[in-house]
């Protein structure tokens, strides 16, 4: 290995080490960045949640001003809970050229590679400023980068470009559908089993709306653009859990549905909500309150994500291809804070190392040569923000 590499690959070993999982604190490895972001001389602000358990990190090097580019990462990691791994999930383990670990892919070799080249970077006679945007509870609802947007508009800040560094094989993505993610709470009214029309049960009023959803699934399939280049090409609904109930014998007085929704195109979104809401409105809570008024369905927005946009002109896509010698761009299923800098007005593109097929299972890793091949783009990118 040279030395960047070997760098990079010691840092995301430290990166693993730090338990980030969405429900978890990630202030210890906000600290961590922080530290080695302000060594090399770059201004550092921190932006703390409501709770002070979890922060983001928006770092500058070079001029200040608009124009500027953004390297954008996460911090936070899924769980690991009730997976068979091989190893310790949060002790890195290198094994013929692939390097173990919850979060590899997903996303701290990007986060540690950008980190070490910063500098690299610090070093040069930047022309536009470089940011380092690293985030909190991406898994979760991009939560962190949703509460940052906004802090960057307050301060008048305009970057131009966001290179968002998810797992892509180091291919360019310059679109990709939206992530729509809710929980719905059914309140019934429990009582003995032997007489279930004496309640309202709250697991069969569950799967009633699971029923929609599903009917609604089949008539997305029929809305797909023409022209999608998403595989699947329509819009898809997911039914993520169903919890509720306490015996055989007692009708279910609480139920809780985790779902969700990815848009092909924003048309859809409205769809889905609209079709769910009036058959909520028309249908479940007046057979519910006609046996107990007081039963209720509630739903909580975890978090609507915009998709990625495939734009005719965009800057961030052309660089990044330019840097990897790609021909073209891609589009994906999966979701990322892409969208939410392109509401900004910024031109986007998605491109990392490791393969979005590792991410989220049981004994996750990034190869080694991928990490290579991230530096050597981003040493390139480098050279591009030097030039007036």
């Amino acid at each position: 290995m040279n030395a960047r590499l070997t760098e990079t690959v010691a840092l995301l070993d430290r990166l693993i080490a730090f338990p980030t999982i969405s429900s978890d604190s990630n202030l210890a490895m906000i600290a961590e960045l922080a530290a080695r972001l302000t060594d090399v001389g770059a201004r550092v602000e921190l932006f703390t949640d409501d709770t002070g358990a979890k922060a983001n990190l928006f770092a500058t090097l070079g001029p200040e001003g608009d124009g500027g580019l953004i390297l954008s990462g996460h911090t936070d990691v899924v769980p690991v809970a009730e997976q068979d791994w091989s190893s310790d999930p949060f002790v890195m383990r290198e094994e013929a050229g692939r390097l173990y670990g919850r979060g590899t892919c997903d996303m701290k070799g990007f986060i540690a590679a950008a980190v070490v080249m910063a500098r690299d970077y610090a070093a040069l006679d930047l022309k536009r400023p470089l940011h380092f945007a690293f985030t909190h509870d991406e898994e979760v609802g991009c939560l962190g980068a949703r509460a940052l947007v906004p802090e960057l508009e307050k301060r008048g800040l305009r970057p131009s470009m966001a290179i968002i560094g998810e797992p892509t094989l180091m291919g360019v993505i310059e679109g990709h559908k939206g992530c729509c993610e809710y929980t719905v709470r059914f309140s019934g009214l429990e009582g003995h089993g032997s007489a279930p029309d004496r309640g309202v049960n709250a697991v069969e009023y569950a799967a009633r709306y699971i029923t929609r959803l599903m009917e609604l699934r089949a008539d997305l399939m029929l809305r797909a653009p023409e022209d999608s280049r998403f595989q699947p090409p329509w819009s898809t609904i997911n039914i993520g859990s169903l919890r509720g109930g306490v015996a055989h014998n007692v009708i279910a007085g609480k139920a809780e549905l985790e779902w969700e929704t990815r848009p092909v195109q924003k048309g859809d979104l409205a769809f889905v909500r609209d079709a769910v809401t009036a058959y909520v409105e028309e249908h479940l809570l007046p057979a519910m309150r006609a046996i107990h008024p007081e039963a209720s369905i509630e739903t909580e927005v975890i978090g609507e994500v915009a998709g990625l946009d495939v734009l005719p002109e965009n800057a961030a896509r052309d660089l990044v291809a330019g840097l990897v010698g790609a021909n073209g761009a891609d589009v994906v299923p999966f979701g990322t804070e892409a969208g939410l800098f392109q509401e900004m007005g910024m031109s986007v593109v998605v491109c990392g190392p490791g393969s979005i097929e590792q991410a989220h299972k049981p004994d996750e890793f990034v190869a080694v040569d991928q990490l290579g091949a991230c530096l050597a783009m981003l040493d390139k990118l480098g050279a591009q923000l030097a030039r007036a």
